[in-house]
């Protein structure tokens, strides 16, 4: 069986949108300083880097689905170029209602991917910025980290609390 590493893609990986707004192509997506490098860190430990993100534009029909791949392979192909390997990418294109299995909180992407990539969820991690991403994780048996933003103080039930995917992936590591 193998180990994972789900991470959340908006506020994980690159930077979000303002609120209300979404990022619907690459000239909009920036990554966050140490995402390359603790994705590396986590290739190099053994762990699947498995992408997991709630992407609602598609159902506000702000972004195609062919529009949605194309800013995920090059986001791969960028973080690849840096040695840094993301085995695949889950994305929920639904709409917050009616309820789906795979939007976040729900763990439909993770239980998904476990069954294609033979993953251990007890040996896993989801690491995201938000109570759906900790949700998400706890709901798939996995230990999660919450990624905070600037100022906010740690609460909710997530296992550990960093300030960056870099932190993150330095305090999984240590245990």
């Amino acid at each position: 069986m193998n180990k994972a590493a789900f991470l959340d893609r908006d506020g994980v990986i690159n930077y979000k949108a303002p609120e209300g707004q979404y990022v619907t192509c690459r000239e909009e997506f920036r990554f966050i300083p140490g995402v390359e490098e603790a994705i590396a860190t986590l290739n190099e430990a053994g762990y699947l880097v498995i992408v997991v993100t709630n992407q609602r534009c598609i159902a506000k029909g702000l972004l195609t689905c062919a529009g949605l791949d194309s800013i995920h392979e090059w986001m791969c192909r960028e973080l690849a170029d840096a040695g840094a390997k993301v085995t695949e990418v889950y994305s929920c294109h639904h709409e917050s209602e009616p309820p789906c299995s795979c939007r976040k909180p729900a763990p439909g992407m993770l239980l998904r991917a476990a069954r294609v990539h033979e993953i251990d969820l007890t040996a896993s991690w989801m690491v995201g910025d938000s109570e759906a991403d900790v949700g998400a994780g706890q709901h798939a048996k996995c230990r999660t980290v919450r990624i905070l933003n600037d100022g906010e103080i740690p609460s909710g039930g997530a296992n550990l609390f960093a300030r960056s995917l870099l932190h993150a992936a330095q305090q999984i590591l240590k245990l």
